[in-house]
């Protein structure tokens, strides 16, 4: 779990099957950590537009899924605000829709 601030206490739901780790030196770090773990496996990042960004900005996806919930805020991050204006060429992989929300994935095309 990328953070600035690792909590004192073992997390809530941590048992011998789920352990968490707590990356507080970066993106890359975290992502490299993830890969590490999850060996052949697949490694996805869940996180708000910060997080989302630092990992667009360094290269580090392949696959991007965003979630359009029908909820306007009035405050908050931009999701592609920090992006710079480096183009990045995605190929839709699917649409999920359900009366809640829309998921759109992208794969991002290696040129």
């Amino acid at each position: 779990m990328l953070t600035h601030h690792p909590p004192q206490q073992i997390t809530k739901g941590q048992n011998e099957k789920l352990t968490i780790t707590f990356v507080t030196d970066g993106v890359e770090s975290a992502v490299e950590k993830a890969r590490a773990a999850a060996g052949e496996k697949d490694v996805t990042v869940v996180g708000g537009a910060n997080t989302s960004q630092q990992i667009i900005k360094a290269g580090l996806f392949d696959e991007i899924q965003i979630g359009i919930i029908p909820v306007l805020f009035g405050d908050g991050l931009r999701f592609f605000e920090r992006i710079s204006n480096e183009n990045i060429d995605l190929e839709l992989v699917s649409i999920l829709e359900s009366p809640s929300r829309i998921d759109i994935r992208f794969r991002v095309v290696k040129l």
